[in-house]
Parts: C-alpha cells; sequence; structure tokens
C-alpha cells in the first residue's frame, strides 16, 4: 500500500541488532537468491565499511526520483544496490520521519490510523557513518538520535527478536513486499523482497530465523521494487517514495 546523540545512546539502540553471524557476502555482489519460509526471496546484504547506504528522495529538480532506473542513471553506473524504503503518500512524499544528509525533512509520525504504516509499534530505519540499525518509533525518538539518514515506515516485523504481537503467524494478506533487518554490531544491513505473495507472518520469520535480525521492518507491499544489477534486474512499478541505494566508499 502507498499510505503506507550521543554516541552512548547510538551503542546503545545498536545493542538491539543480533548475535554476529550474518555472512557479509562481496561488495560488488550484494543481492542473491534465498530459499526460505517455503518461499523463494532476494536478499542484498550492504557492508557499511565496503559501501556507502543512503536515502533518496527528491533530485536536483526537487522533484521525487520516483523510479528505481531514474536513480541508477543519475547515479552513473555506480548505483550497486536500491529498493523503495519506506511508505508515501499521493504526492510520492514521506508518510512518516525522512532524513537525508542530516536534514529532517519530514517528522516522524505518532499519529494512529489506518493501514500497515499505523500497526503499531511501526519503526525506523538509521544510517550514521558506518553502522545503521532498526528500532521501534518509540525507542529511536527517546534516543534523541541524529542518524545521517532516516526513514520511517511499519509495522516492525521483528522486535528484539519477537515478531511483531499483532502479525499472525499465517495470515490471510499475502503480498509481494520488501523489508529491512540489521544483524550484529550494526556495520551490515540486510534488504529483502520476496518473489511472489507471501503472508508477513513468513516474512518476518525470514528476518528473525533465516537471516539473523533481532530488529526488521517491513519498508511496504505491492510497490516493492529491487534494482539489483549483480542479478541483471531493474523493478518497474507505480511512482516510488523514498529510496534506498548502496554507493561505493
Amino acid at each position: 500500500m502507498m499510505l503506507r546523540p550521543a554516541h552512548a545512546l547510538l551503542i546503545a539502540l545498536l545493542a538491539l541488532a543480533a548475535p554476529a553471524q550474518a555472512a557479509t557476502p562481496a561488495a560488488t555482489e550484494p543481492c542473491r537468491p534465498v530459499e526460505a519460509q517455503g518461499e523463494t526471496f532476494t536478499v542484498c546484504t550492504i557492508d557499511l565499511r565496503r559501501q556507502r547506504l543512503r536515502l533518496f528522495w527528491l533530485s536536483d529538480d526537487g522533484k521525487p526520483y520516483g523510479a528505481l532506473g531514474t536513480l541508477a542513471e543519475k547515479q552513473g553506473g555506480r548505483l550497486a544496490f536500491a529498493m523503495n524504503a519506506g511508505m508515501y503518500d499521493k504526492d510520492q512524499a514521506p508518510v512518516g520521519l525522512y532524513i537525508e544528509d542530516g536534514h529532517e525533512l519530514k517528522r516522524a509520525s505518532t499519529a494512529d490510523g489506518p493501514g500497515n504504516f499505523h500497526l503499531k509499534p511501526n519503526g525506523i530505519f538509521w544510517v550514521k557513518g558506518e553502522r545503521a540499525g532498526v528500532a521501534d518509533t518509540a525507542r529511536y525518538l527517546r534516543a534523541k538520535m541524529r542518524p545521517d539518514f532516516a526513514t520511517q515506515s511499519g509495522p516492525m516485523l521483528v522486535i528484539d527478536g519477537q515478531i511483531h504481537p499483532k502479525i499472525a503467524a499465517d495470515g490471510p494478506s499475502q503480498k509481494i513486499r520488501n523489508g529491512v533487518g540489521v544483524p550484529g554490531d550494526g556495520h551490515v544491513a540486510i534488504f529483502a523482497i520476496s518473489e511472489r505473495p507471501v503472508t508477513f507472518g513468513a516474512f518476518a520469520r525470514l528476518f528473525r530465523d533465516d537471516l539473523g535480525c533481532r530488529n526488521a521492518l517491513f519498508l511496504d507491499g505491492s510497490v516493492s521494487s529491487l534494482y539489483a544489477p549483480n542479478l541483471g534486474r531493474a523493478d518497474i512499478s507505480r511512482p516510488l517514495g523514498p529510496l534506498v541505494g548502496a554507493l561505493p566508499r
């Protein structure tokens, strides 16, 4: 759906992540197919010590990039991976918190409402230097962080190693879905997209049981899209809002 500062506090949020057991593939080939939960996914692992992970929303002309292909073209072939990165409204503007290059372009939303974004706790994916993290919105706001990049979406898929309490083991809703989790010490971010419609439960278990993420965030469904040049893949979808991509350091 479309509608979707302290150094010590930063380290405290990094402690939410899982044991450092996820493998780190070569930076030049970040994406790979994964069979798990009886389904097929594409999983992209970004090592922030080797690649720069950042968010994109507005191009130089002040308009949303809107498409992964447009972003890749404007990055001149440097983009190693990209994905839609958080729910947005009909104008392709972020529904919740959006920070780019340290500038807060949209404030965090704590409002109640319909849809997956408001299936609380929702959460925030953030990047600061060579580390990234996922935290539920309330915890993120209490930490008073100052990240380089951040995007809010929802619901959280995994919270401190537990599946979101409102996500059924295998509910009736099945969609192409994408999300992000951060294992270990925060140097690695893991993005996943399903290759066919899957339940919320199966998608959450992928991050917890198969990818080793104690905290993971749902980014979106139905519009979920991936740019993975090492797989020869550049998805076309409806116009997109915020995007996340990996560039050389």
